[in-house]
């Protein structure tokens, strides 16, 4: 899972990199608001955390575009606007959650926890594909229905497959959906997952495309 925190406090938002990380999700973190809408027009994120006194773009101007755009990820608000009239106007705007400063990060996690099971409730149904079901709420993948064990990566390499599965996917683009900014990424990192997925699923339903990428095949 890939989440937007968009937070000019850089302890703060330190602090909520940190902790996000220790639950397994790849956080990239803007400190201004044009740099939050930059980096949703070229990733796509599962939830965003948005402060609502960005500067250069305020939290309230870069929900309206969301919305206005017909895009439904996830917002919640991340802010010391503390009335009732703030939490009110903040929920009008299109924001799914509202959380004042200062919170407790273990609330922050079961929120994003909820957030995420509403947005996969909604629009991520069981993912099927010749014998496999994949299950993108309970993260399991059932093959002739029988659980097969998957590490989390090697799940959301596969769940990015099934979802489009007869386009071909990019090693950019999973690249994309496993790894925050920054992270250190081996050059062969894609290659062994894919392998790895192989191995346990069956090596004739994942084909390389040579030059392009992977999709789905029942060859």
């Amino acid at each position: 899972m890939r989440i937007l925190l968009a937070e000019d406090d850089a302890s703060q938002a330190e602090s909520i990199k940190s902790w996000l990380e220790m639950d397994g999700y790849n956080i990239d973190w803007v400190e201004r608001g044009d740099h939050a809408i930059l980096a949703i027009e070229q990733h796509q994120y599962d939830c965003i955390l948005l402060d609502r006194g960005l500067p250069k773009a305020s939290g309230d101007e870069i929900l309206k575009t969301l919305r206005a755009q017909q895009q439904q990820t996830p917002v919640i608000f991340l802010t010391a606007r503390d009335s009732i009239h703030d939490r009110v106007e903040g929920l009008d705007l299109g924001a799914n959650d509202y959380l004042v400063k200062p919170f407790n990060l273990e609330e922050l996690s079961a929120r994003v926890r909820s957030q995420l099971r509403q947005h996969q409730s909604s629009v991520g149904q069981d993912l099927h594909y010749a014998n496999l079901v994949l299950d993108p709420q309970a993260k399991t993948l059932l093959q002739d229905g029988k659980t097969v064990n998957l590490t989390a990566k090697e799940f959301q390499i596969l769940h990015k497959l099934m979802q489009r599965p007869e386009h071909v996917i990019t090693r950019e683009q999973l690249e994309e959906s496993l790894y925050a900014w920054g992270d250190e990424i081996e050059s062969n990192a894609i290659e062994v997952f894919i392998y790895q997925l192989r191995k346990k699923i069956g090596s004739q339903y994942i084909k390389t495309i040579r030059g392009l990428g992977y999709r789905m095949s029942q060859d």
